[in-house]
Order: structure tokens, then sequence, then C-alpha cells
């Protein structure tokens, strides 16, 4: 990514003149740190007993979107370890997730890892290309930052997925962005 490249030169001559900017490591973990926050909220009040709900046949049930959500939460961990994923190639296995307490362990052990490897990673490993395989085949494929940036999107959509399975069964919405129809508080 050039962005990415001609802020590394940039840097020494920024810090030299003691200007003080966000690198995009920084403002990534930032930016998990937001979506783990968020996601936490609305793993907190995960309804017992509900694991099997799905508003629609092919829907997927409750635990599973939420286990997925937990687990995407270590994708940028993987992301910047990693070159691919080939489906076909790995003993990756989604976990089995039963209860509210699952989750929200999953997330925080996946949230501490992901944020580790953004504090350890460097600007120019955003550059390194990621690509989803099955059994050789590129399914597709990013710059890392552009893998990352993908991973804090499916957060954003799993989880207002998960929003609505909670709407659906009547359980009050914690704010994402700002209030919900719920809590009007930030």
């Amino acid at each position: 990514m050039i962005r990415v490249k001609y802020f590394s030169l940039l840097k020494p001559i920024f810090k030299q003149l003691k200007i003080n900017i966000m690198d995009t490591l920084s403002q990534l973990r930032n930016e998990l740190h937001e979506e783990y926050q968020t996601t936490r909220k609305f793993f907190e009040i995960y309804p017992d007993g509900k694991n099997d709900y799905a508003p629609h046949e092919k829907s997927m049930k409750l635990m599973h979107l939420a286990t997925h959500i937990a687990e995407v939460a270590g994708w940028a961990d993987t992301m910047l370890k990693t070159s691919d994923l080939d489906f076909a190639n790995t003993d990756y296995r989604p976990k089995q997730l039963f209860t509210k307490e699952d989750l929200l362990k999953t997330l925080d052990e996946n949230y501490e890892a992901s944020n580790k490897a953004l504090e350890n990673a460097k600007e120019d490993d955003l550059n390194q290309t990621w690509a989803l395989k099955n059994d050789g085949q590129e399914l597709a494929k990013w710059t890392k930052y552009g893998s990352i940036r993908h991973s804090l999107n499916q957060l954003t959509h799993h989880r207002a997925q998960l929003g609505v399975y909670y709407r659906l069964n009547d359980i009050p919405l914690p704010g994402s962005y700002g209030p919900s129809a719920d809590y009007q508080g930030f």
C-alpha cells in the first residue's frame, strides 16, 4: 500500500520535527479496541437458553453467529503471523461454545492476541499480502492492511446481525456507535 510506504519514509522526519501523528497500526488498534468494547456489551447480554435460535432456516444459529464474532476478533493476529489461510489444508475448526462465559472468554483472548500482534507489527508488515484459499485456489487476496480492515468490517457486520436476533427476541440492545432505542446514553 503506497500510503503506508510513504508514511514509513516520512515518520522519522515527523519525529524529528516532534509532530505527533497516529500511525496506521495505532489507528487499527484503536478501532479494534472500540469494536471489542461494543461487542463485549452485546455478549454481556447474551440470552441463556437461546443458542439454537435462528430467525430463518437459512440463518446461522445464535450461538454459531456469536462464536464467529468472537473468533473474528482474533483474525488480525492470524493475518499478521501468516500469509494465508487455506481451508482445505488447515486443522482450524470453528470453536464450539455453549455459554455467555465461553463467548466472553473467547472474545477477550482473541482481542488480546490481535491487539498484541498489532502492537508488535511494523508499518511495512501491512504491505504484505494475505489470502483466503481453498485447496490452493485463491478465494480472496488483500494486503495485510486490507485483510485487517476487512476483519474489522466483519465484526461490525455480524454484530449488527446479532442485534437483529436480539431485537426479534425482545432483548434490549446496547448502543453501538451512539444511543439505541433501548439505551439513550453514549
